[in-house]
């Protein structure tokens, strides 16, 4: 089973959605046959990367929203995050462009560590506020990842992966991908945004039974194909 997500590394929905998806895989017996992968997204390719403005600051530019409504705002996603098990701290964010990022998270799948990578970026962002969008941070996290750390200077001091990058944004525009988390399974069902783990579990489920006939039936309710369109970060 194919499971592709796009997805944001500042998009919070996105690690909680992620979350989501691991907790259902955790419960389902043929996790072993399901493969994940994560595919570029940005959610602002304009942004610049500042450390001087703070996570409130940029979304109350973005939104057109007083500072105060924005801290309001990444307060209860804090509390969000924290139902899933994410212990989130907007503290010392700052506002990111991610292409860098994703660069290094498509370096990172070259070598056999695309899911540590994306799982790292994340926690850096929201849990450990991190600086993600500076090159010695990246750096950093791609050692911790086990990746060479003059490769990885390289790579990022250079145009490569960006591309690929581009390459699987367009893809989701193709997709009608328009907020992030979403997750493609087998490239037969959508599921946007960071649903419960109930409905993860039940997709998984159901495309199970769709492809092996024989196995058992399970009591699951259908996963429609429409999309679901909460708990996701829009463009």
């Amino acid at each position: 089973m194919q499971i592709e997500i796009w997805s944001d590394y500042v998009c919070p929905f996105c690690y909680i959605g992620k979350r989501h998806l691991e907790q259902a895989l955790e419960q389902f017996a043929h996790k072993d046959q399901v493969e994940v992968s994560f595919k570029s997204f940005e959610l602002d390719p304009e942004v610049q990367t500042d450390p001087a403005v703070s996570i409130d600051e940029s979304l109350a530019k973005k939104y057109g929203i007083p500072v105060a409504q924005a801290k309001e705002m990444n307060d209860q996603m804090i509390q969000r995050a924290a139902q899933s098990g994410l212990s989130y701290n907007f503290d010392n964010i700052k506002q990111i462009n991610t292409l860098d990022a994703h660069r290094l998270a498509k370096y990172a799948e070259s070598k056999g560590k695309g899911a540590e990578m994306a799982e790292k970026l994340l926690k850096a962002h929201f849990v450990e506020s991190q600086f993600i969008g500076g090159l010695d941070t990246l750096i950093k996290l791609a050692v911790e990842a086990g990746l060479d750390p003059e490769e990885t200077r390289n790579v990022l001091n250079s145009g490569q992966f960006t591309e690929q990058v581009r390459s699987e944004e367009a893809e989701a525009a193709t997709l009608g991908v328009r907020g992030v988390p979403f997750f493609v399974v087998n490239r037969k069902y959508a599921i946007s945004g960071a649903q419960p783990v109930s409905l993860f579990a039940k997709t998984l489920e159901k495309v199970w039974q769709e492809e092996h006939p024989s196995a058992p039936l399970q009591q699951i309710e259908s996963s429609q194909d429409a999309l679901c369109t909460d708990e996701k970060c829009d463009i």
